[in-house]
């Protein structure tokens, strides 16, 4: 292994880099998108049954103490009850959004390790060749054994590259991916608890 990254040259540093950093995000955004950290299912039929026998303050108090994702939505939503429904849904909408970008932290920068890795092992293998044309411009092209080194450096830094990008872009679309169902059960938790809120209103009246 040591002895590839030597002939790979320089830009297998660079590549490596990209895999720590890609690995560790990976492995980062897959603890963080669990889905009890998200949208626990026990908390929220807790705050739906709360919010059926009307119990708003005994609601809020539940959302206050968890830390969850859905919580912390439900939270702004329920503590404009009082004020109104369009208020209640522009909160839920406001703090929605936010949580969505926290959800999708990092993405960006999972796809930019993926396509930078293509790039770098592309640098190498265009390193390499200059190397061997130098040679063969120097010395000719008798002694195929001259050209080894470039002709290393231009497959290894290649093969490298590869082996960075193509499990970073199938990482990046699996956190993507789970980010985005996540997103979408939160939106629609908050529309049912909308519609149970309004549906109590509609009794009290």
């Amino acid at each position: 292994m040591i002895d590839m990254i030597v002939k790979g040259g320089i830009v297998m540093y660079p590549i490596i880099l990209c895999s720590i950093i890609g690995f560790a995000i990976f492995i980062e955004r897959l603890w963080v998108l669990r889905r009890r950290n998200i949208i626990p299912s026990e908390f929220i039929h807790s705050v739906e049954e709360l919010l059926k026998k009307q119990k708003v303050f005994e609601a809020i108090f539940l959302c206050e103490r968890d830390g969850s994702s859905i919580a912390r939505v439900f939270c702004a939503g329920l503590k404009n009850a009082s004020k109104g429904m369009w208020l209640v849904k522009e909160s839920i909408v406001d703090v929605g959004g936010r949580e969505a970008i926290v959800l999708e932290k990092r993405l960006t920068t999972l796809s930019t390790i993926a396509n930078v890795s293509t790039l770098l092992g592309l640098l190498g293998t265009i390193s390499g060749m200059i190397k061997i044309f130098n040679v063969l411009s120097v010395v000719g092209p008798g002694n195929p054994g001259t050209l080894a080194g470039g002709i290393a450096e231009a497959l290894i830094t290649t093969f490298a590259g590869l082996c960075v990008a193509i499990p970073a872009t199938v990482a990046h679309r699996i956190v993507q991916n789970r980010a985005q169902s996540l997103i979408f059960e939160m939106e629609e938790s908050c529309s049912t608890i909308v519609d149970i809120m309004q549906n109590s209103t509609t009794a009290q009246s």
